[in-house]
């Protein structure tokens, strides 16, 4: 596993966002896992949280983007520090853009903030992690009705690899039915590959325990396999 995605995975159980126990998602399912993004919030974090979304962008996708998109509300932060990051640490000029809720009807209007995007622009979505795939849904309309331009991804920074609106994840649909190159920082195989047993500030997080009701949950509500 590489470097960046183990630091990464620390680095959410460090920042409380990875945590484990007994939880109940939104949509109903109880996990013995949750991730609370809104739980990143000092200038640090922002900081660090970027790089790693650079650092996938990058693996997966080197040069081919233009344009990093960020759904309100959540995503605005994520593209904005992960454009600071790519050009940072890596010389990768991209531009951001993110939508309004409501679209506004004086000054400038319009829905997009940020970038006015351009035919052949190739996009790339930043989310935090999606579940149903809703928010690129609709996502998808408000970009290409701006222009003619390409989607050239989807980031989000876990692959929590469980069933999305039918047997497969929600982002092997978005691969599989939308045609859009769809990744994560890290998945939910590579996070207990890391943290099994291991002691994160003295401390392991993710024993034989919570192993045992993970391997329960993905047997309930695991997506099969890519």
């Amino acid at each position: 596993m590489e470097e960046y995605k183990q630091q990464f995975i620390e680095f959410m159980v460090r920042s409380n966002v990875l945590t484990f126990g007994d939880f109940v998602t939104k949509s109903g399912r109880k996990t013995p896992f949750f991730i609370n993004t809104g739980n990143y919030s000092t200038g640090e974090q922002l900081a660090r949280l970027g790089q790693y979304y650079a650092a996938a962008v990058r693996q997966n996708l080197g040069d081919a983007v233009d344009v990093l998109f960020g759904p309100a509300y959540k995503g605005i932060p994520l593209a904005v520090t992960t454009a600071t990051a790519l050009f940072g640490l890596h010389g990768q000029n991209v531009s951001f853009c993110f939508n309004r809720k409501e679209a506004k009807d004086h000054g400038e209007g319009g829905t997009l903030i940020g970038r006015k995007l351009r035919d052949g622009d190739r996009v790339v979505i930043v989310e935090d992690v999606t579940t149903a795939g809703t928010s690129v849904r609709e996502s998808i309309p408000l970009l290409t009705g701006a222009a003619k331009i390409t989607l050239a991804g989807l980031v989000v920074s876990v692959d929590r690899m469980e069933r999305g609106t039918g047997p497969r994840s929600a982002l092997q649909e978005i691969r599989e039915d939308l045609g859009i190159n769809a990744f994560a920082i890290v998945t939910l195989d590579e996070i207990i590959e890391h943290l099994h047993g291991r002691p994160i500030a003295s401390k392991v997080v993710l024993d034989d325990r919570i192993l045992k009701a993970i391997a329960d949950y993905r047997a309930q509500y695991g997506a099969l396999k890519a």
